[in-house]
């Protein structure tokens, strides 16, 4: 990985850890079409408690990690500036397909190009319990 890149994500993750500072807050969540390989991240930022998201941006790369991409994480960065952002939050995980339901494959299926996803939690990574695979 280039300086640059490294040097991104390095003050990206400071701010995760951080901890929460208070509002404005941006949520950045990762997705992928396994638990390995995150092709897509979603920021929202909330400006105050309870309120409506003032922001909601994604970025997509599928030829690498895009928590990896070094323009991915400075666009990230540039957008927590612009609000002022005090609070960095992040699980842990890629959080599931970057498909979207509704708009890439019909409400209530599962995501035909993401199969490793089928019969798992997107929250824990977990396999389901007696959850049919999609491509049965």
């Amino acid at each position: 990985m280039s300086l640059k890149a490294t040097w991104f994500r390095d003050k990206l993750n400071k701010k995760v850890k951080q901890g929460f500072q208070g509002f404005p807050m941006a949520s950045i969540a990762y997705y992928g079409p396994d638990d390995k390989h995150a092709s897509k991240v979603a920021v929202g930022i909330a400006l105050n408690e309870g309120g409506e998201i003032a922001a909601l941006e994604r970025w997509y790369n599928e030829a690498t990690d895009i928590r990896l991409d070094a323009r991915v994480n400075e666009d990230i960065l540039q957008l927590l500036r612009r609000y002022a952002v005090k609070s960095v939050m992040t699980p842990d995980r890629i959080m599931g397909c970057p498909h979207e339901e509704g708009t890439d494959y019909p409400h209530g299926e599962k995501c035909p190009a993401c199969t490793f996803w089928a019969t798992r939690d997107r929250f824990t990574g977990d396999v389901i319990p007696g959850v049919q695979d999609a491509q049965e």
